[in-house]
């Protein structure tokens, strides 16, 4: 590892907020326990980790050759990305203004699904959630990619991954029933309000690099 702790750190928080706050992945965790048990919430779990780490093998390796080839494309996405970290703070606050007037929604269970299928559907989710792709493009501008070295980006991606399990496997034990799903919902405006402040205070830090730089 070449890249001090705290560049590692950074992204670790700033995923770890993304991936508590209610979304597609974290949805379709509470559905699959709450519809076919632990077991299957577990397999989502996993499948989670899985597409976290492919999502930033893929990104981080892709966007390094694109940094080496058009050094001014730096620039380009950090002005990009504090774009889109004040979009997902403008998301999570209206969330959680939602959340704390009561407007959120259950998922329905997802029944009838072993390891395996809970797995393959997971999968698919992460995938093809939008919200990985403008995330990764986000961390991308403040994590430098492009002097990183393969032991960096196989920290950044293993540790990722790491935290993804360990909060699906939280959702998957503790809110494996309708009640503590509800009792989630309920509560979770909180860690959406937190996400918004948080992403709003990128969004600055990123637009001063960006003007420092003269874009």
């Amino acid at each position: 590892m070449t890249l001090p702790l705290a560049q590692f750190l950074t992204v670790w928080v700033f995923l770890g907020l993304n991936i508590a706050s209610p979304g597609p992945n974290v949805l379709n965790t509470i559905a699959s326990a709450m519809g076919s048990g632990r077991r299957a919430g577990m397999g989502s779990a996993l499948a989670v980790g899985l597409g976290v780490a492919l999502w930033c093998l893929g990104m981080s390796l892709g966007m390094a050759a694109v940094f080496v080839a058009f050094p001014a494309a730096q620039g380009v996405l950090t002005a990009g990305a504090a774009g889109l970290l004040l979009w997902f703070s403008m998301r999570y606050l209206r969330a959680a203004w939602a959340g704390y007037q009561g407007r959120g929604g259950i998922p329905g269970g997802a029944t009838g699904l072993g390891f395996a299928g809970a797995f393959r559907r997971s999968l698919l989710v992460n995938v093809l959630n939008p919200k990985a792709l403008t995330s990764w493009l986000a961390i991308l501008a403040f994590f430098p990619v492009a002097s990183a070295q393969g032991s960096d980006i196989a920290l950044l991606c293993a540790g990722a991954s790491a935290i993804a399990i360990a909060l699906h496997m939280l959702y998957a034990l503790a809110f494996s029933t309708p009640a503590a799903a509800r009792l989630y919902l309920r509560a979770g405006w909180v860690i959406s309000a937190l996400a918004g402040v948080f992403f709003a205070s990128f969004a600055l830090r990123l637009l001063a690099e960006a003007l420092r730089q003269g874009l």
